[in-house]
Formats: structure tokens, C-alpha cells, sequence
């Protein structure tokens, strides 16, 4: 990693955090994902005064912006039609905002469970008809994102297999769907039901792997610490990252976006980001 630049951190933050943060974002132009749009609620209300004030504290800003989508309620991979079709929705809804807040990226959420993992398997056919579900759930959603130039990246939650989530990205044959990490859904996924540590996630996506979220815990549960809180190996995560052809946004997503300066710290008193 010494031979090449360090990563520069962004960060998954609402308004009151954008303002607060505001001045170490502009300074280097770092990487936003903007969270204040995934609830029903403001979705289906008037959403577009908050886009204005978001627009309005990104004033200056030149480097990327990403939205985490709507996620709530719901599963990609519903068996339910008339479900489906309020999913579809919702997701088509995020891109609108998206649009308005020039956003390239917008999270979705993986459809793989524990239990998939390990029941799949036993009905025969059953890994393609899960596949097949998202893709009529997606169908409208990955031509939208394609023509407004927004990424979708699926983010793993209950994964415990990451190639099950690769696959399903790549099987879209878009540049528009790609993959996201999320370190503490990894490392609690390593630790409580066996998956592979944080790093070989990162090996096994290789280019695909357009965003990460930065988030430390203990492995029993979801916790969106700072890095060093936790029992993440963040050397070991960053090497794999530094090995990537295609660098991915680096987000902080953190529980209480006013430990971001500590999660700072930490990182680039490791020597890992800027």
C-alpha cells in the first residue's frame, strides 16, 4: 500500500451531520452518501424542500454523491406480486431523488438471508427463482438507474456466502448494478455464523466492489462503531481494497455521525486513509 496514494474516507451522513461535518468534506471533497431519504414516510411526503436543503449544505462540493435507498419493510426478492410492485416503487422513488440530488450511487439491500444460506440448496431450482424474483423487482428500477447515471449497489446484510450477492450482480449484465460491502455486517456475519473474515469479501468482488461502508463491531451484532471500537482488522481490509484495479467509495457510516473526527483518527493513525 506504500507505493500507491492514500485512500481518501467519505462518509453516510443526514443533514445535521452534513452541516456539522461540513468543512473536513469540502476540504478534500470527499464521498457523501446522503441517508435522510429511505423511510416511506418522506418518500411518499414532500421530499424535494429537504433535497433543497441538502443541496444547499453541499454547496461547494465537487466530489461524488451516493444515497442509500429505501429499505424497510421489504425484501428484493418478495414472492408476493402486488408486494413486488410497492418495492419496484419505493426503489424508483429513490432514483428520483437521486436524480435530484445528482447521486451516481444508491444502496440497495441484499435479499440473501441465514436461511437461504442454508436452506436454498434443498429445494431444487430454488437459488434461480430468487434470482429471477429480483429481476422482476429490478427489471424498472436497473433501466431507470441506467438512464440517469446512477450506480445500484447491493449491499450484503444477513450474507453469509458473498459470492450468492456477486452473482446476482453480475447476472444483471449492467454497469448499472455492482456490489457494496458492508464491514460490520461482514464481521458479525465471520463471527456469529461463520462467513469469511471482512477481507475475502473484498478479494472475492474484486472489481465489481463499488462501495464499502466503514463501520466497526464486536461480531455479535450490527453496531455502526468507529473503527477501533470493534475487532474489524482494518490493515488487512485495506490491503485488500489498495489491490483493487477500481477503487471503491469508501463511507464511514457510523451510529452516531459525531464520532466521525474519532473514526478519522484512527484510520489515518493507522496510516490507511486520509
Amino acid at each position: 500500500m506504500t507505493d500507491q496514494p492514500k485512500p481518501v474516507l467519505g462518509a453516510a451522513l443526514m443533514l445535521e451531520g452534513l452541516q456539522q461535518h461540513r468543512d473536513w468534506i469540502l476540504e478534500q471533497q470527499r464521498d457523501l452518501e446522503i441517508q435522510d431519504f429511505f423511510k416511506a414516510e418522506v418518500l411518499d411526503g414532500d421530499w424535494k424542500p429537504l433535497a433543497e436543503q441538502v443541496r444547499r449544505a453541499l454547496d461547494g462540493h465537487t466530489g461524488r454523491i451516493g444515497m442509500h435507498g429505501p429499505f424497510w419493510g421489504f425484501k428484493i426478492d418478495t414472492h408476493d406480486a402486488a408486494v413486488r410492485a410497492v418495492v419496484t416503487r419505493r426503489l424508483l422513488q429513490g432514483l428520483e431523488v437521486c436524480e435530484a440530488l445528482r447521486s451516481t450511487q444508491m444502496v440497495v439491500h441484499s435479499p440473501f438471508t441465514t436461511w437461504d444460506h442454508y436452506n436454498l440448496d434443498a429445494f431444487p431450482g430454488a437459488r434461480a427463482q430468487l434470482q429471477e424474483r429480483v429481476h422482476q423487482t429490478l427489471a424498472p428500477v436497473v433501466a431507470r438507474a441506467q438512464a440517469i447515471g446512477c450506480e445500484l449497489v447491493i449491499e450484503n446484510i444477513e450474507d453469509k456466502d458473498p459470492r450468492d450477492r456477486i452473482g446476482l450482480a453480475a447476472s444483471f449484465n449492467s454497469a448499472a448494478v455492482q456490489v457494496s460491502l458492508d464491514t460490520g455486517h461482514a464481521h458479525y456475519a465471520h463471527v456469529s455464523t461463520g462467513a469469511p473474515p471482512v477481507d475475502f469479501h473484498i478479494h472475492l468482488a474484486g472489481d465489481a466492489l463499488r462501495h464499502v461502508h466503514l463501520q466497526d463491531t464486536d461480531g455479535h451484532a450490527d453496531r455502526h462503531w468507529a473503527p477501533g471500537d470493534g475487532t474489524i482488522l482494518w490493515p488487512s481490509v485495506f490491503a485488500a481494497v489498495a489491490a483493487l484495479k477500481v477503487k471503491p467509495r469508501l463511507i464511514l457510516e457510523l451510529r452516531d455521525h459525531r464520532q466521525l473526527p474519532k473514526a478519522v483518527a484512527h484510520l489515518t493513525g493507522l496510516g490507511l486513509a486520509v
